[in-house]
């Protein structure tokens, strides 16, 4: 066994194991967010546009306007906490 693994189950209880894996987990989306904060809008798959009924015009994406990306919710989390920190301080 790997020593994590034993240091991780030496305890007798999964509770702690637990717990850090979920702040493991939390802090690795808070960087994902950081890094990368925005993702492929769902309706169009990121393209934006979709093709006209008859196939020969496009038009914009209604739910992310043609921009093919939309802010996760995350980053949208991150900047609102940010703002009312700011906020609080004036």
């Amino acid at each position: 066994m790997t020593p994590m693994i034993l240091a991780a189950s030496d305890g007798g209880s999964d509770t702690g194991s637990f717990v850090l894996f979920v702040i493991v987990a939390a802090v690795a989306y808070v960087v994902h967010c950081l890094v990368w904060p925005f993702r492929a809008c769902r309706k169009c798959g990121g393209a934006g546009r979709f093709r006209s009924p008859s196939g020969r015009a496009w038009r914009y994406c209604d739910q992310c306007g043609g921009r093919a990306a939309q802010v996760r919710l995350g980053r949208r989390a991150w900047t609102y906490v940010m703002n009312t920190r700011d906020r609080s301080k004036h």
